[in-house]
């Protein structure tokens, strides 16, 4: 079996990496198709996969810009998948699902936010999906019909314990004392526009009250105020997930380090305009109490929250107690897009049938 995966961010070379490294050793042969952001080229450093570039250039945040971007890259993947022949395309990006109707290969297209938080690429990409994979708390609208849910999170396809172990010493000394991890997103997708996030303001109250009890580390997408730059992470990107798994606490405006902290039993704040707005966050946070989501227009409460979490003994002995009974509930989602990817799509339509398969791979 051949494939394709297409990645359009650093979270999704962790999400789909694992799930490459088995199906090659199985035999199958495959490629990745990306498009350069933030750190993922760096990431590609830790697996020498067989990749191309889709967009190495940044384009602007207009839509007659994304439109012309995705045209692009539809025309640039679809010349690879004519030369390179794949028998199944899965991603995060709508080019798979564009290709793959035009192509009439099968497209699996994986994705975590409601339909209704990334409304433009749900409008561009599910309709010419074969099928989609979401979390059973995600909602994907009108094209529920064609949706793959399970019972987990994309962060659990490379932060699972069976597939993570966290490492203190690369965590390049910071383990050896308390810290805090400060994260700020870009907040520049198509999804994001208006949205507001942490403020330089914000970010220098909660700097004041974090660092009488411990070390300050920020991990930024964004270009960082002078200010700031001298609590600027500078270790390997790669080792991103230990340095976050032992951290005392992390508070970011970022929706994916957010869920990282969660599945690791690490303590977060999340404070942006998302909040209550995407199921999957909702349910680390009211039905597993391991994160708290603040709106953005409310910076005195996320700094209230901030002391109650300073004050309070035994905060990251429970987000990991917490974490602990989220995972008797959630599966493994390497070992499950595995399995259905080795035999797609009938395994793929088996488990849309009947969601019990999933947990399987609990």
């Amino acid at each position: 079996m051949k494939f394709i995966f297409v990645l359009g961010h650093p979270a999704h070379f962790h999400l789909f990496k694992n799930t490459f490294v088995r199906l090659t050793k199985e035999g199958h042969q495959g490629l990745i198709a990306y498009r350069s952001k933030d750190v993922l080229e760096n990431l590609f450093r830790e697996h020498d996969f067989p990749r191309m570039n889709l967009q190495c250039r940044e384009r602007r945040n207009n839509k007659v810009s994304i439109a012309v971007s995705v045209i692009r890259r539809d025309w640039k993947l679809g010349k690879i998948a004519q030369s390179f022949k794949p028998d199944v395309m899965a991603g995060t990006s709508a080019e798979i699902a564009h290709v793959g109707r035009c192509l009439r290969i099968p497209a699996l297209v994986v994705n975590e936010d409601d339909a209704q938080v990334v409304p433009f690429f749900a409008k561009v990409a599910y309709p010419f999906a074969t099928h989609i994979l979401a979390p059973s708390s995600c909602s994907t609208g009108k094209w529920a019909s064609k949706t793959i849910f399970y019972e987990g999170y994309h962060e659990l396809a490379y932060l699972h314990p069976r597939e993570f172990t966290p490492d203190r010493g690369k965590t390049e000394g910071l383990a050896s004392s308390r810290f805090f991890l400060i994260r700020f997103a870009k907040l520049e997708a198509h999804h994001d526009k208006g949205k507001r996030g942490l403020s330089a303001e914000t970010a220098r109250a909660l700097i004041s009250r974090l660092k009488e009890f411990g070390r300050v580390v920020i991990s930024s997408e964004r270009v960082l105020d002078p200010e700031f730059e001298t609590f600027r992470y500078r270790g390997d990107p790669a080792n991103m997930h230990h340095v976050l798994s032992f951290a005392d606490l992390l508070i970011a405006d970022s929706q994916t380090m957010t869920a990282e902290a969660a599945v690791l039993g690490t303590p977060s704040i999340r404070f942006n305009d998302f909040v209550g707005r995407i199921g999957y966050l909702e349910e680390l946070e009211h039905h597993y109490g391991l994160t708290c989501g603040i709106p953005a227009g409310e910076p005195s409460r996320l700094l209230e929250k901030t002391d109650d979490f300073l004050s309070r003994p035994g905060v990251k002995a429970d987000a990991i107690a917490k974490r602990n009974r989220m995972l008797k509930d959630k599966i493994n989602l390497t070992e499950f897009m595995t399995w259905i990817l080795e035999d797609y799509p009938s395994r793929a339509r088996a488990a849309q049938a009947d969601r019990s398969i999933s947990c399987r791979f609990l």
